[in-house]
């Protein structure tokens, strides 16, 4: 098998996987990074939602081999080192989880959104939100956690 060289949360890892391992399982199961979720498989759900170059990409679809050594991949740990992001924070606030299953995706989503704007409009918030799945319903929470987030960045 080959060995990928890649780089999660600023630590460079190497992996020693099939090519077409999806990335969910690179994290979970190699690297032992489990706040990324598996929920559908199909990328349909966005439970596995990651940054890649702080763009979002569905981790269960996501092959190893497609990544570059020099691409950044961000998982819900490291949005930061103590859980403080505004987008943690936020959450906590609104006290948006339910079930929690898809709130690492939530959260990953919000912060591609504010990686390229900072500061959406609702209509930018439910483009950027529309394709995460939230079992529970909490969807008014969330969107209500993405506003305030974004007038702490």
């Amino acid at each position: 098998m080959p060995v990928f060289t890649i780089l999660i949360n600023k630590k460079e890892y190497k992996v020693d996987v099939a090519a077409d391992t999806p990335l969910l399982w690179v994290l979970r199961d190699n690297i032992g990074l489990v706040g990324t979720k598996f929920g559908c498989g199909i990328a349909a759900c966005g439970a596995c939602t990651v940054l890649l170059d702080d763009n979002a990409i569905r981790a269960c679809v996501y092959p190893v081999s497609r990544l570059k050594p020099t691409q950044k991949i961000t998982t819900i740990e490291g949005l930061s080192a103590n859980g403080d992001h505004p987008l943690q924070l936020a959450w906590d606030e609104v006290d948006v989880p339910q079930c929690g299953y898809c709130q690492a995706g939530q959260i990953m989503a919000a912060a591609a959104l504010f990686a390229s704007n900072p500061k959406p409009t609702n209509a930018d918030i439910e483009d950027a939100m529309h394709e995460n799945i939230c079992r529970c319903g909490a969807y008014h929470r969330i969107k209500e956690a993405v506003k305030l987030a974004s007038t702490k960045i």
